[in-house]
């Protein structure tokens, strides 16, 4: 179970990091959300997995799930959401100066195919 969670993790993160360095918008905007969804499950996993934990302190010593991982991931969301609501707004704003939607503000060269003979 662990392998399989750490793996997911690895994925995202590497997924969010090839995102972000592209060079068009609506990628680097997906990469940073792929980014904080790799974050929002590394901060919960960071209570230790439990199955069925209870959710508040029992009777006995039986274990129970921590409170504080998942009020991280609750602000991470947050935070997360707000901080994708600004880049789009940046990226909109950018589109509308520039007119192009690559993060650098530059046209790519476009190479013309050899003429057919």
């Amino acid at each position: 179970m662990e392998l399989l969670y750490a793996l997911c993790v690895g994925a995202l993160t590497t997924c969010g990091f090839f995102l972000v360095l592209r060079s068009r918008t609506f990628a680097v905007v997906l990469g940073l959300t792929l980014l904080s969804y790799a974050v929002n499950l590394f901060l919960f996993a960071s209570g230790r997995l439990t199955i069925d934990g209870a959710p508040i302190l029992g009777q006995g010593g039986a274990p129970y799930a921590d409170p504080l991982p998942q009020a991280l991931v609750l602000t991470a969301i947050v935070i997360g959401f707000a901080m994708t609501a600004f880049v789009v707004i940046l990226a909109m704003r950018g589109r509308a100066d520039t007119g192009t939607d690559h993060v650098d503000g530059r046209i790519p060269e476009r190479r013309e195919p050899p003429a057919a003979k």
